[in-house]
């Protein structure tokens, strides 16, 4: 008994000085995913503690820890509707699970290959999953005019990574497109406006050897000229 409320007041002192030092943020990834942190009071944009992103303010995409701004032990990230489609140990950078490729989402994935039936073929993998792991590729695209006189209902839009055999991102592109307002264009951006860690994928694979491949991502044009999922 005297074990037990020691490690309960150790905890409630732990978090106590956690409190005094840290500070929580939101912050808006999409119109549709806010992210929800602990970062240092002395410096707000070191993330510190416990870290969570959440899809229309109420499903959990995504959880895990930092520390000073480094992603830490055991990350889960979800679908919208809840379904876990990853689990990521960032100490040791290894994938401990993945579900299976779902072909009713709106992420896809291209060969350059010709493949025949009996080739063994992976798709490439980012650290976050099909849906938070790709977060990144869409909040960074902005339409180059004013939408406020456009009914952007009338827009689609595809992301396209380009993954090379290093698992590295070789290329980005934006495909938006509007027939109702004979609008049909390709954007190209640099690849360096992402983070380094937003370049790294492990690479597809065709018969055990890494291959280049290419990841669709097809999204909607919101109504300030930005992507967002289906």
């Amino acid at each position: 008994m005297r074990k037990l409320i020691c490690i309960l007041l150790a905890l409630f002192f732990f978090y106590q000085c956690f409190a005094q030092d840290s500070v929580e943020r939101k912050n808006k990834l999409s119109d549709s995913i806010i992210e929800s942190f602990w970062a240092l009071k002395s410096n707000k944009d070191v993330k510190q503690g416990l870290y969570r992103a959440l899809f229309k303010h109420r499903t959990l995409i995504a959880t895990g820890n930092y520390n000073n701004n480094k992603k830490i032990g055991i990350w889960n990230f979800y679908k919208p509707n809840g379904l876990l489609v990853q689990r990521f140990n960032y100490d040791t950078n290894k994938l401990i699970f993945e579900s299976a490729a779902d072909t009713l989402y709106d992420v896809h994935y291209l060969f350059d290959e010709k493949l025949n039936d009996s080739d063994v073929v992976t798709r490439p993998v980012k650290a976050g999953g099909i849906y938070y792991g790709m977060v990144p590729y869409l909040g960074i695209f902005q339409l180059p005019f004013e939408t406020f006189d456009i009914n952007t209902d009338n827009f689609d839009a595809t992301v396209e990574l380009l993954i090379s055999p290093l698992g590295r991102l070789a290329d980005y592109k934006v495909h938006v497109t509007a027939p109702y307002y004979k609008f049909n264009q390709t954007f190209n951006l640099d690849i360096n406006l992402f983070d380094e860690a937003d370049k790294q994928f492990t690479p597809a694979t065709l018969n055990g050897d890494a291959v280049l491949s290419r990841i669709i991502i097809r999204c909607y044009v919101t109504g300030t000229g930005r992507l967002d999922f289906y």
